[in-house]
């Protein structure tokens, strides 16, 4: 879809153009590894591990060299990913992965005793490869790891393992998550540490009730074979989920009496809530617009309510930084959360009695965390009040007030920003729309370039993508960015090309660079006389207001569709572009969002390029779709996903399509092409189509598999919309 998105909430149909690149098939991304002073942070260079000093590009430390890499009789670790313990006296090191779904989540996992120098693997016991999301204990003595579904414990002195669960299975998964958890609440990691090193608390997730989405390989071997995912599609029950604390010493399960159906809710965070004795969670019913906080007594299971929010739309999950942690204050006694019940998406304090205190206040929304500075008295997250597009660190005083931006007014575009535990140095990066990526050590608050590349602005960048705006007749106003030829004739006419994604999951109007670059076109798009645009309609996540953001509940292929079909007849109506040749393309959500504009407005579209749509939205998951669309649990309710869904309108097609789909699509699955082909055929609707045999949904698999679907792509637009002014 779009190089990388700004988003508010999950995944969903979302996807980067790292799938291209194979950097989605590491182990999730990185983030720096701080020291305790948070000064120093830890990297991997070349075969080494070495200590940084923010303050001091030159100042270099070895913590562990090649040779302290490499086991007896065996090649050198290659080293995927590392974690250093709270003592600093441990290295858990991250090596030979495999793909899980998306990312690389299991491999093999070694540890580096500094004071003892002895290097030693975990899980020797185990299949190879089979050890995900291991962790230190804080006490520095054991590490815990999930393999085949079950939670392991192991003495780090000893080297003695004892298995916590014995009932994991495909179906029964102890520890981490089943397809969809993963996809939509970006929950993997399914096991957490007491902060006593005594307990482990972890998720139970029961599909045994989920039905399979069978999957057909036909090229892997001379006879097909079925690949099954478990793939509760809308409509269809979650799986059943329930958390358990297991003492390390006993192994023994304490299974917390979390209120309501286990199968009618979903559980996406959870913690320890800064005491051995109590869990924190949050809990959602099915619908996903109660979201409710919930304190658990780990030495007897009971629960307590402390914080029940309702909404007409969604809530979404989480509270704006990862599945994993909690955004703890005054040491342990409150934490954050963001809420948009306000119509802003802001933060508020809550005690653990439940007692609630608006902190940001304004017309404006809390885009992310970035850092709570307990100690010195500040909350660092990131916002852009004046211009959606674009992203700025700001700060604001616990107690509350109003923010005070950290970000210089003269890098106007997007910022992203790793901060020390300190609060005082902070890894900034920075790129808009035709300024490349630049990386800097900063001092914070006052954002003074401390090394690395100084950022300044791309002003000598030709034929920069500009911004603009456009209102419908309806009266909306969309963030857009447009791409203008580069020898551009305001006297001439040029075809112009619509890139789209259009749901919750994903902006593509951002003023970072990628945007205005078509990473599927062969050449430049700009030289051979293209205008190429992309407008963000109401329902992406873009930090305009929850009203903005909640448009679409139960209207996707209804609301996003006419925001952009009425946006491109105003800009149709610009003296330099030819109405006869427009063509829209996306993938995925933007897959949809093609072909709904083709078959539901063909006077506008002429060509459309539409690449793993869901194109029947009853067969897209449960989790993104009911959270979006409803629960359709009788006809009434099933008729708005039918509304929405591109199938119901295929027999308008009357321009140029091309549709193209991997068939081993385990996210947006291939049947939603045979269904839109039957429909298509149904009618007579000639168009053209590309299966992928066997690839996924990002379509990269296999040798020579880019290259012909960016040459199969380009080769289309030329034919069917032709580039240049006239």
């Amino acid at each position: 879809m779009n190089i990388k998105f700004y988003r508010l909430a999950g995944t969903g149909l979302l996807f980067f153009l790292l799938l291209f690149s194979g950097s989605a098939l590491k182990a999730q991304f990185n983030k720096t590894h701080w020291a305790t002073d948070g000064y120093q942070y830890y990297s991997m260079e070349g075969d080494q591990l070495v200590e940084l000093d923010t303050r001091d590009s030159a100042k270099k430390t070895v913590l562990l060299t090649k040779e302290m890499l490499t086991p007896a009789g065996k090649p050198a670790l290659r080293v995927e990913n590392f974690y250093i313990s709270d003592d600093g006296q441990k290295v858990l090191i991250f090596t030979n992965s495999k793909r899980v779904w998306r990312y690389n989540t299991r491999g093999d996992y070694w540890v580096y005793d500094l004071a003892a120098k002895t290097l030693k693997q975990l899980g020797t016991a185990r299949p190879a490869s089979s050890l995900m999301f291991a962790k230190l204990s804080p006490d520095g003595t054991k590490a815990a790891y999930v393999s085949e579904h079950n939670v392991f414990v192991q003495e780090l002195g000893s080297g003695s393992e004892k298995q916590l669960t014995t009932d994991g299975t495909k179906k029964l998964i102890n520890g981490t998550f089943d397809w969809v958890y993963e996809e939509e609440f970006d929950c993997r990691d399914g096991f957490r540490w007491s902060p006593d090193s005594r307990a482990i608390a972890y998720w139970q997730i029961d599909a045994s009730k989920i039905k399979n989405y069978d999957m057909l390989n036909t090229t892997d071997s001379i006879y097909p074979y079925v690949v099954p995912v478990e793939y509760p599609v809308a409509g269809e029950d979650p799986s059943s989920c329930k958390i358990g604390v297991v003492d390390v010493s006993t192994a023994k399960t304490t299974w917390i009496n979390v209120p309501g159906d286990p199968i009618q809710h979903y559980i996406p965070r959870m913690e320890w809530a800064k005491n051995p004795n109590q869990l924190i969670l949050q809990q959602l019913n099915r619908a996903q617009n109660d979201s409710k906080l919930i304190v658990a007594n780990v030495s007897n299971g009971t629960t307590a309510v402390i914080h029940d929010e309702q909404a007409k739309a969604w809530i979404d999950a989480g509270d704006g930084r990862d599945p994993i942690g909690w955004n703890w204050l005054s040491k342990g006694t409150s934490f954050l959360w963001l809420s948009e019940k306000d119509g802003w998406r802001h933060m508020y304090k809550i005690d653990l009695d439940g007692k609630e205190t608006l902190i940001t206040k304004g017309n404006y929304d809390v885009i992310d965390l970035t850092l709570i500075d307990d100690a010195g008295g500040y909350i660092y997250f990131m916002a852009s009040p004046e211009n959606a597009t674009q992203k700025y660190l700001y700060r604001i005083k616990i107690k509350g007030g109003n923010a005070e931006r950290v970000t210089p007014a003269e890098q106007p575009g997007t910022h992203e920003y790793e901060i020390s535990p300190n609060g005082r140095i902070a890894l900034h990066s920075f790129s808009n729309i035709y300024t490349p990526h630049t990386s800097e050590v900063v001092s914070l608050p006052d954002n003074k370039h401390i090394s690395g590349k100084l950022i300044q602005l791309n002003q000598a960048a030709k034929n920069k993508p500009e911004f603009f705006k456009v209102k419908t007749v309806d009266g909306v106003e969309m963030d857009g960015w447009m791409v203008k030829p580069t020898n551009f004739d305001p006297a001439k006419k040029y075809p112009v090309v619509f890139y789209v994604y259009s749901e919750p999951a994903g902006a593509t109007v951002t003023d970072s660079w990628g945007s205005g670059r078509n990473f599927l076109y062969t050449g430049n798009m700009a030289e051979d006389g293209y205008i190429y645009i992309s407008l963000d309609n109401r329902g992406t996540p873009a930090p305009k207001g929850a009203d903005w953001r909640k448009s679409i509940y139960k209207s996707i292929g209804l609301v996003n569709i006419e925001d952009q079909a009425m946006g491109a007849k105003e800009i149709l109506k610009w003296p330099f572009v030819d109405s006869t040749r427009v063509a829209v393309w996306g993938w995925s959500g933007g897959g949809s969002c093609t072909l709904n504009l083709m078959f539901q407005h063909p006077e506008i579209y002429k060509t459309g390029i539409a690449i793993a749509a869901v194109g029947w939205q009853l067969t897209y998951d449960n989790i993104y779709q009911e959270r979006y669309m409803g629960v359709p649990i009788d006809d009434a309710s099933r008729q708005v996903f039918i509304k929405g869904s591109p199938i119901t309108y295929a027999k308008n097609l009357k321009g140029n399509l091309l549709y193209i789909h991997g068939t081993g699509d385990d996210n947006v699955h291939y049947k939603n092409a045979e269904m839109l082909i039957n429909e298509l055929v149904k009618y007579n609707r000639q168009f053209e189509l590309m299966s992928f045999p066997n690839r996924s949904h990002g379509i990269f698999e296999g040798p020579g598999t880019t290259t012909y679907l960016r040459t199969l792509y380009t080769k289309y637009l030329r034919e069917h919309c032709p580039p240049g002014g006239r």
